[in-house]
């Protein structure tokens, strides 16, 4: 039985390989880029210390993107669960045209986020935009959408929520298929209401669902990208960037590779200690069926 183990075993070295080239080397030298001022293509990298982390504390730019990307990660979870969970319970009633809501709802995750982000933003442009030009139709004159920062957080988030809305709905459906009818069947019985027997059977009964979504949606939207290149690069004037988008300027734009993978560090551990909280909490409102 132990040699049968260590050849078993023998079949975990291609992961733990591609794990180390892909994932644990580049972040090592993430780290060590940290310590360097270094433009990201020369030769020439001057170790500073921790000064790149010190420039990122005082970094009016960066708290701008770190608070833009609390927006989209928070606000893009808490939405994307609230509609996936509605539309999971719409579709797991028997109707007419039931697979056809499913296909719709699930439809735009089949896009990538860069192409979803280039899509939507024909709709909100200002010249010859989808929306100005329906506002055109009353009368009304064209809005310039994407100008504003508050408005473009908004609407990245609200873009964002419902690209990967689809992901949540499938989540959520497999939970509510999941539930014993038993549950349902004696709460009835007892003349229990649909409310109280949606907060009392099916909530609870859903928290691992909930957890999966939770979690994966906000590691997610906490490391939303493409969507903030595509639709205003960070603009205007970074007021709209996320920490990805803005690792991105300081690495390619701006020439500070040291500082850019010092704001990549902070944000993998910000996520990093926000998926273990949130874990920890829905660990403790598990039931056993």
């Amino acid at each position: 039985m132990k040699k049968r183990n260590r050849r078993m075993n023998l079949f975990y070295i291609p992961a733990v390989i591609l794990l180390l080239m892909f994932i644990a080397y580049p972040f090592a030298q993430a780290i060590r880029v940290s310590f360097f001022n270094w433009n990201g293509y020369s030769q020439n990298m001057k170790f500073i210390g921790i000064d790149n982390y010190v420039k990122m504390m005082k970094d009016k730019r960066f708290w701008m993107a770190f608070r833009n990307t609390l927006v989209y990660g928070f606000g893009s979870t808490i939405l994307q669960n609230v509609m996936g969970l509605s539309f999971a319970l719409l579709v797991n009633s028997r109707f007419k045209g039931n697979n056809v809501v499913r296909t719709i709802v699930y439809m735009p995750i089949m896009i990538s986020s860069l192409i979803m982000g280039f899509i939507m933003r024909f709709f909100f442009t200002f010249d010859n935009g989808v929306l100005n030009d329906i506002i055109g139709w009353f009368g009304k004159d064209p809005v310039d959408w994407l100008a504003d920062g508050t408005r473009g957080v908004i609407i990245i988030t609200l873009i964002n929520s419902w690209h990967y809305m689809g992901s949540c709905m499938i989540i959520y459906l497999a939970g509510l298929q999941g539930i014993p009818s038993m549950y349902y069947e004696a709460a009835a019985i007892d003349g229990v209401s649909k409310w109280n027997s949606f907060r009392y059977i099916t909530l609870p009964m859903l928290i691992p669902s909930i957890q999966t979504a939770v979690i994966v949606n906000l590691i997610g939207g906490l490391k939303v990208y493409e969507g903030v290149v595509a639709l205003t690069n960070g603009g205007p004037v970074f007021r709209t960037h996320s920490i990805m988008s803005y690792v991105s300027n300081q690495y390619f734009d701006q020439e500070r590779a040291g500082l850019a993978a010092a704001i990549g560090i902070f944000n993998f551990i910000f996520i990093m200690i926000v998926s273990t909280i949130g874990n920890n909490l829905f660990a403790k409102k598990e039931v056993e069926l």
